[in-house]
């Protein structure tokens, strides 16, 4: 009995890994070239001055607005792909039978990146 109890308290502690091991936000660091200009993103966060980071859901799908003074805006659409990470932690959940974790994870995006990130945006000033 004690070893069932074990075992089930095992699967729970193990369901929902990449949401316990990676949290289901990531940081979103955008740069530009030259460094300085201004950053909006489509889902209303801003910054002044480049470098920026942002704490996005990691199944964010955003356009990045990167101007400065004198140079041309540049658009970069950020979205998600399952990382190796994630990847990993889902089929953990599966090879241990915790399709309840599975859903989590796939719920809370946590097995997820966000991608391009780093964001590296180049103006042309010319």
């Amino acid at each position: 009995m004690l070893k069932l109890i074990l075992a089930l308290g095992l699967m729970v502690a193990v369901s929902g890994c990449a949401t316990i091991t990676r949290g289901s936000n990531d940081v979103l660091v955008v740069n530009s070239t030259p460094q300085g200009a201004h950053v909006q993103l489509s889902s209303g966060e801003t910054c002044d001055n480049t470098p920026c980071s942002f704490k996005l859901p990691r199944k964010s799908e955003i356009d990045v607005l990167v101007t400065k003074s004198g140079c041309e805006a540049r658009r970069i659409r950020v979205t998600n792909k399952v990382a190796g990470a994630g990847g990993a932690a889902m089929a953990g959940n599966v090879l241990v039978g915790g399709i309840i974790g599975a859903g989590v994870d796939a719920g809370t995006g946590a097995m997820l990146d966000l991608v391009p990130n780093p964001v590296e945006a180049v103006l042309d000033c010319g």
